[in-house]
């Protein structure tokens, strides 16, 4: 972080330091809840589901906000960091794969939870997650790697660029005239 954004957020008070990390978490939330959220939809149609249970939704909305505050949370504790000099690419790519540790790790406690309410041990339900399936693990991180690594790049653009910058670049700028 260089030394105008550090001063920055030195002089933020508690309460826009506390909306600037829900407006964090919200965002980031919404981004998860739309890939998790298609991911139920697929899993649901290709088991054929019928109808389809709206319940799913809701839960990978659930998911994707304790995700998203784990994630958060990671941040905080292993902060992203880009070297100019490696690029965002290099510099992100372990820090992605810390992230996804901490996806799977949920969704393991996800299944041990579930496997509660079903009524089985959670042990039990957290070691079938997967199905015990190694390639399953394997595909499924992937695709988690997949949801993470956009967020990620993103994230280090703006360490680079300035969150202005970006959002300026993505939706223009407020400045802009219309014609």
């Amino acid at each position: 972080m260089n030394t105008a954004l550090k001063a920055n957020a030195s002089r933020l008070s508690f309460k826009e330091k506390l909306v600037d990390e829900a407006k964090k978490a919200f965002a980031l939330t919404l981004y998860l809840g739309t890939w998790f959220c298609a991911l139920a939809f697929l899993a649901a149609t290709l088991l054929e589901e019928r109808p389809i249970p709206l319940s799913i939704f809701g839960f990978a909305l659930v998911k994707a906000g304790i995700t998203a505050k784990f994630l958060l949370i990671g941040q905080a504790i292993y902060p992203v960091k880009v070297d100019k000099a490696h690029g965002i690419v290099k510099s992100l790519f372990v820090v992605s794969l810390i992230y996804i540790v901490i996806v799977l790790g949920l969704n393991y406690l996800e299944a041990g939870i579930e496997g509660l309410f079903h009524g089985k041990h959670f042990l039990a339900s957290m070691a079938s997650f997967g199905q015990a399936n190694p390639l399953r693990l394997l595909a499924m991180s992937i695709v988690y790697w997949l949801i993470i690594w956009p967020y990620l790049m993103l994230a280090g653009m703006q360490l680079i660029m300035g969150q202005e910058h970006i959002l300026s670049l993505f939706f223009g700028s407020k400045n802009s005239r219309t014609n």
